[in-house]
């Protein structure tokens, strides 16, 4: 009894040459597959590891909103509108306390407070956030220093620097002698003893700056 040569011992027969073929083709195929998986685990590692570097971790990526919210915060500019905005509000309601019928507020003053404040922040950690406010007006010749409100530009923040903004009335210029043209039409029976004139600021006024983490640190500034 003979066996064939291409028979072999368990009595399986070896693939054909197109059974071969079909077999390589699936391993080419497989393979290609494979490559293409680990060619887009490349890619996805490369990108988790540019995020990585550009904020610090992964997780960074996702910030909570209480963390987020520290990039709300206005810009300078804007809060110091915002400031003198309440500055000139306080200001309309002073009469009562300046004891006059009005208050007349030139615009260049609103402009230079402003710039000032920002001038005075500049260095602070905390930026105009950290300051509070001490608004005075200084009424001359009468030897009083009415303080007219005390604003914290955020109530939240403990400040880190104190400012008072001392106002001055206008004593020289065209606004006396017009105020006197106007008493001088009235007998003085006619006026109010607390509400008997208007009264104007001067564009200049002094600000005085004290740093509230520094002992010692005052800066005075003259401001036209």
């Amino acid at each position: 009894m003979s066996f064939s040569c291409n028979q072999s011992l368990d009595g399986s027969f070896p693939p054909s040459p197109a059974e071969d073929r079909g077999s390589q083709r699936l391993s080419w195929s497989n393979l290609l597959q494979s490559l293409t998986e680990l060619k887009g685990l490349n890619q996805r590692a490369s990108a988790n590891q540019y995020c990585r570097s550009e904020t610090g971790s992964v997780a960074d990526l996702s910030l909570s909103e209480s963390d987020s919210s520290f990039f709300c915060y206005p810009p300078e500019e804007t809060l110091a509108e915002e400031v003198v905005a309440t500055i000139t509000q306080s200001l309309n309601n002073a009469s009562p306390i300046l004891c006059c019928s009005k208050l007349i507020i030139p615009d260049c003053l609103i402009h230079n407070i402003s710039q000032e404040l920002l001038h005075l922040a500049v260095n602070e950690p905390c930026g105009l956030r950290g300051a509070m406010i001490d608004l005075c007006v200084d009424k001359g010749d009468q030897g009083l220093l009415c303080t007219v409100d005390q604003i914290a530009v955020d109530p939240t923040l403990v400040p880190t620097f104190h400012v008072t903004l001392m106002l001055r009335l206008e004593s020289v210029g065209l606004w006396p002698k017009v105020q006197k043209l106007f008493k001088g039409g009235k007998p003085p029976s006619a006026m109010s003893p607390r509400h008997h004139k208007a009264l104007r600021l001067s564009s200049s006024f002094r600000a005085i700056r004290r740093k509230l983490y520094s002992s010692g640190e005052l800066l005075i500034e003259e401001c036209c």
